[in-house]
């Protein structure tokens, strides 16, 4: 069945319940006879993907900071990039002026608009913004790069058993620990169950603390009282450079229940880059993210040594070399 076709098909129904379909069908029918040039990103982990297939976007949403775009892919854009305003309300007419051959973007952001992007062009809508690699292989379908898509999956199953097999080296009984992902706000914290970060540390091997399994992405900690709804072996921090959140975070960690966390009294808090962590939600987001594990395990980071990296992420961006510092693992075979 055509994509134009499934999109009649689902004009008379819930759109909600055609959007998956249309998705599989729209990227079989642009990877099939045809390579589109001109590509539209409606959100993060969208634009994250197809630069990692070595595509160039003519249009692209703003980032939620370093705008307009994140630090880690402005580098690997056009000049001439086309920014279509933030993923929660794009600019449909300019979308439209850049005359696409393929609009990629994400359920819980463009459902209600998704009749009109697909008459500006073929769109396929990702059914979670949280799943990587399934939106590398659906854009890989769509542009003829599957193979490409398949490579950079293949290597990145790699490095997840290779982080794993050094973790549990390292850390011996100790392995797996539990983690935490708490990101401070203005007014709360934030505590997740799910999302970008939380479903790589699961590929990871590290667990979840007790109680942490509950539905949605999570949920929201309004006063000191809550803290200990974070505690775990390691706890992972991300929060703007806002004074507002800098004045939160001074104030619920100087609290006792702050300083009677195991995460705590054990030195095992990490702050990271809330970019990698929660926004960049694609391939090229996820290694960086798995780069900062291995730093922040002391583990010994293969890719880091090689040449690779830069293949890795079909980015002109060269990666850190940590000298000759032998970590913990680095004799290990993995």
């Amino acid at each position: 069945m055509g994509f134009s076709c499934l999109q009649r098909l689902c004009r008379p129904l819930l759109l909600g319940a055609c959007l998956a379909l249309v998705a599989s069908a729209g990227a079989a029918s642009a990877g099939v006879g045809e390579r589109p040039e001109r590509i539209v990103t409606l959100y993060q982990g969208a634009t994250d993907s197809a630069l990692a297939l070595g595509l160039a976007p003519v249009g692209v949403v703003e980032s939620w900071l370093e705008r307009p775009m994140y630090r880690y892919l402005r580098e690997a854009l056009p000049e001439d990039v086309r920014y279509l305003g933030l993923e929660t309300q794009p600019d449909l007419e300019a979308v439209a002026g850049l005359a696409p051959d393929l609009i990629v973007g994400a359920r819980y952001r463009h459902a209600a608009v998704y009749p009109l992007l697909s008459r500006i062009a073929p769109t396929v809508i990702a059914d979670t913004a949280y799943d990587f690699e399934s939106m590398l292989e659906l854009m890989g379908e769509a542009t003829g790069r599957q193979t490409r898509a398949r490579a950079l999956l293949d290597a990145w199953q790699a490095r997840v058993v290779d982080f794993r097999c050094r973790a549990a080296a390292a850390l011996g009984d100790a392995w797996p620990q539990s983690v935490s992902v708490v990101s401070f706000r203005g007014d709360h914290a934030r505590l997740y169950y799910d999302g970008f970060a939380r479903r790589i540390l699961d590929q990871l091997g590290l667990r979840r603390p007790a109680g942490q399994d509950g539905p949605g992405w999570g949920i929201k900690l309004v006063s000191r009282e809550s803290l200990p709804a974070m505690d775990a072996d390691t706890i992972f921090v991300f929060m703007r450079d806002d004074p507002a959140v800098a004045e939160l975070h001074r104030d619920w960690t100087s609290h006792p229940l702050w300083q009677s966390l195991e995460a705590v009294e054990r030195g095992r808090v990490y702050r990271v880059d809330p970019v990698l962590w929660s926004m960049g939600a694609g391939i090229l987001a996820a290694n960086r993210l798995l780069d900062e594990l291995y730093a922040h395990y002391g583990l010994h980071n293969p890719d880091l040594q090689e040449s690779s990296r830069q293949s890795r992420d079909s980015l002109a961006l060269a990666g850190d070399r940590q000298g000759d510092d032998r970590r913990q693992g680095e004799g290990e075979t993995c």
